[in-house]
Protein backbone atom coordinates (compact mmCIF):
# COMPACT_ATOMS: atom_id res chain seq x y z
CA UNK A 1 0.00 0.00 0.00
CA UNK A 2 1.20 3.46 -0.78
CA UNK A 3 1.07 5.63 2.31
CA UNK A 4 -0.08 8.81 0.56
CA UNK A 5 -3.79 9.31 -0.09
CA UNK A 6 -4.99 8.50 -3.60
CA UNK A 7 -7.74 9.98 -5.72
CA UNK A 8 -10.00 7.00 -4.94
CA UNK A 9 -9.10 6.94 -1.23
CA UNK A 10 -8.39 10.59 -0.33
CA UNK A 11 -8.74 10.24 3.46
CA UNK A 12 -5.52 9.30 5.26
CA UNK A 13 -6.00 8.16 8.86
CA UNK A 14 -3.04 7.89 11.23
CA UNK A 15 -3.46 6.47 14.71
CA UNK A 16 -0.42 6.90 17.00
CA UNK A 17 -0.21 4.40 19.85
CA UNK A 18 2.34 3.81 22.60
CA UNK A 19 3.02 0.54 24.43
CA UNK A 20 5.39 -0.87 27.01
CA UNK A 21 8.09 -2.72 25.09
CA UNK A 22 7.03 -6.00 26.71
CA UNK A 23 3.48 -5.54 25.31
CA UNK A 24 4.58 -4.59 21.81
CA UNK A 25 4.74 -8.17 20.50
CA UNK A 26 1.14 -8.79 21.60
CA UNK A 27 0.02 -5.67 19.72
CA UNK A 28 1.94 -6.54 16.54
CA UNK A 29 0.44 -10.03 16.60
CA UNK A 30 -3.05 -8.56 17.06
CA UNK A 31 -2.49 -6.20 14.12
CA UNK A 32 -1.18 -8.98 11.88
CA UNK A 33 -4.16 -11.15 12.76
CA UNK A 34 -6.66 -8.49 11.66
CA UNK A 35 -4.78 -6.44 9.02
CA UNK A 36 -6.35 -8.22 6.04
CA UNK A 37 -9.87 -7.97 7.47
CA UNK A 38 -9.43 -4.25 8.12
CA UNK A 39 -8.06 -3.70 4.61
CA UNK A 40 -11.08 -5.53 3.17
CA UNK A 41 -13.53 -3.27 5.00
CA UNK A 42 -15.75 -1.47 2.47
CA UNK A 43 -14.19 1.90 1.70
CA UNK A 44 -10.71 1.01 2.98
CA UNK A 45 -7.81 1.33 0.56
CA UNK A 46 -5.34 -0.50 2.81
CA UNK A 47 -3.74 -0.33 6.22
CA UNK A 48 -0.12 -0.66 7.33
CA UNK A 49 1.76 -0.56 10.60
CA UNK A 50 4.81 1.66 11.09
CA UNK A 51 7.09 2.08 14.07
CA UNK A 52 7.85 5.55 15.41
CA UNK A 53 10.30 6.80 17.99
CA UNK A 54 9.19 7.86 21.46
CA UNK A 55 11.12 9.66 24.18
CA UNK A 56 11.01 6.88 26.75
CA UNK A 57 13.40 3.94 27.04
CA UNK A 58 10.77 1.38 28.07
CA UNK A 59 8.09 2.35 25.55
CA UNK A 60 7.63 1.72 21.86
CA UNK A 61 5.48 3.66 19.44
CA UNK A 62 3.50 2.31 16.52
CA UNK A 63 1.16 4.04 14.12
CA UNK A 64 -1.43 2.55 11.83
CA UNK A 65 -1.78 4.32 8.51
CA UNK A 66 -4.93 3.66 6.50
CA UNK A 67 -6.64 5.14 3.46
CA UNK A 68 -10.40 5.60 3.13
CA UNK A 69 -12.83 6.50 0.35
CA UNK A 70 -14.62 9.00 2.58
CA UNK A 71 -15.32 9.92 6.19
CA UNK A 72 -18.52 7.86 6.13
CA UNK A 73 -16.56 4.68 5.32
CA UNK A 74 -14.15 5.39 8.15
CA UNK A 75 -16.99 6.02 10.60
CA UNK A 76 -18.79 2.84 9.50
CA UNK A 77 -15.60 0.90 10.18
CA UNK A 78 -15.34 2.48 13.62
CA UNK A 79 -18.89 1.26 14.36
CA UNK A 80 -18.28 -2.27 13.00
CA UNK A 81 -18.05 -5.58 14.86
CA UNK A 82 -14.44 -5.92 13.76
CA UNK A 83 -13.48 -2.57 15.28
CA UNK A 84 -15.48 -3.47 18.38
CA UNK A 85 -13.31 -6.54 18.75
CA UNK A 86 -9.88 -5.15 17.82
CA UNK A 87 -9.96 -1.72 19.47
CA UNK A 88 -10.70 -2.85 23.07
CA UNK A 89 -7.95 -5.49 22.83
CA UNK A 90 -5.54 -2.84 21.54
CA UNK A 91 -6.63 -0.22 24.05
CA UNK A 92 -5.93 -2.59 26.93
CA UNK A 93 -2.23 -2.56 25.96
CA UNK A 94 -1.72 1.23 25.82
CA UNK A 95 0.75 2.93 28.12
CA UNK A 96 -0.37 6.39 26.97
CA UNK A 97 -3.45 7.82 25.31
CA UNK A 98 -3.59 7.26 21.54
CA UNK A 99 -3.85 10.07 19.03
CA UNK A 100 -5.86 9.74 15.82
CA UNK A 101 -5.61 12.24 13.01
CA UNK A 102 -7.33 12.24 9.63
CA UNK A 103 -6.00 14.07 6.59
CA UNK A 104 -7.79 14.80 3.32
CA UNK A 105 -6.07 15.00 -0.03
CA UNK A 106 -6.43 18.47 -1.57
CA UNK A 107 -4.73 18.10 -4.96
Amino acid sequence: MEINPSRTHPILRIVDMTFHKEDSEAFVQLFQEHQTSIAQTPGCGGVILVERSVDHDDWIGYSTVSRWENVQSLNEHRESKLFGKVWPATKALFVAAPRATSYSRLL
